[in-house]
């Protein structure tokens, strides 16, 4: 067997088990992707199986899939559970599921706030809670939180997603404070406007949208998925083992246009 080499030892993630949910497609299926491209074995979890057996078939590789609810808490102590019996302990934990509602804000109600708090805020730490005390009994271990550019910026009529996404950052900041001296480091990462099915489908008919986005792009062009893949990858890696605490925002440089 070839020695691998300092680069690979640095960003290589063989014999490392991956949880990543909302797998199963977008940013998700990216990052599961590229953990697998690096030797992580992955697990994708979301709420439809059609979907994950479509991702699963994608990836390649030693992949599986466990359907899972964020926004039903009570199951995910179980699935989580699961998961570890059959796969293995996790040691990277990819917080990626996501929702959002778009009303004006004096629109939205308490329902509509909590159907987004659910799977963002308190889906992803009670998951967390599940995983996180195994990692640091075991010495070591990554979580990472997708945050977004929205949580560092205002959009309208997003509140509840806005809100959301902005608790993310405290929820890296007090986690990576707390598990530091345990060996598990608590990161996250924001992207910026990500070339994904929604962008299209957003943008595809809106010759002046697009432009107004492109023209906040420092770098003039909208992101691939697989960036945020790889940036997954660094967080998780070797290479990021004194990094902890942050969110790394992966944007093109749109944030320095604001």
């Amino acid at each position: 067997m070839t020695e691998p080499t300092p680069l690979e030892k640095a960003f290589g993630l063989s014999g490392k088990h991956a949880l990543v949910t909302g797998g199963g497609g977008g940013l998700g299926l990216a990052i599961a992707k590229a953990l697998a491209a690096a030797g992580a074995r992955v697990t994708v979890a979301g709420r439809r199986a059609d979907v994950l057996e479509a991702a699963k078939a994608e990836i390649g590789g030693d992949v599986a899939s466990r359907t899972m609810d964020l926004s039903d808490l009570a199951s995910l102590k179980d699935a989580a559970a699961d998961i570890e019996a059959s796969r293995g302990a996790v040691d990277i934990l990819v917080n990626n599921a996501g929702n959002t509602v778009k009303k004006p804000f004096e629109e939205q109600t308490a329902e509509d706030f909590d159907r987004v708090f659910d799977v963002h805020v308190r889906g992803a730490l009670e998951l967390t809670r599940c995983i996180i005390p195994g990692q640091a009994a075991r010495g070591g271990g990554s979580v990472i939180f997708l945050a977004s550019m929205t949580s560092f910026i205002g959009q309208p009529l997003v509140m509840g997603y806005t809100t959301a996404k902005s608790a993310l950052l405290g929820a890296v900041r007090g986690l990576s404070a707390e598990y530091a001296n345990r060996g598990v480091r608590v990161n996250g990462i924001a992207p910026g406007w990500i070339d994904t099915a929604l962008f299209r489908a957003a943008t595809s008919n809106d010759a002046t949208r697009l432009n107004k986005i492109l023209g906040r792009i420092q770098m003039g062009r909208v992101g691939q998925p697989e960036d945020i893949g790889w940036a997954a990858v660094f967080l998780a890696s070797p290479a990021a083992g004194y990094v902890t605490g942050q969110t790394l925002v992966v944007d093109g440089g749109a944030l320095v246009g604001f």
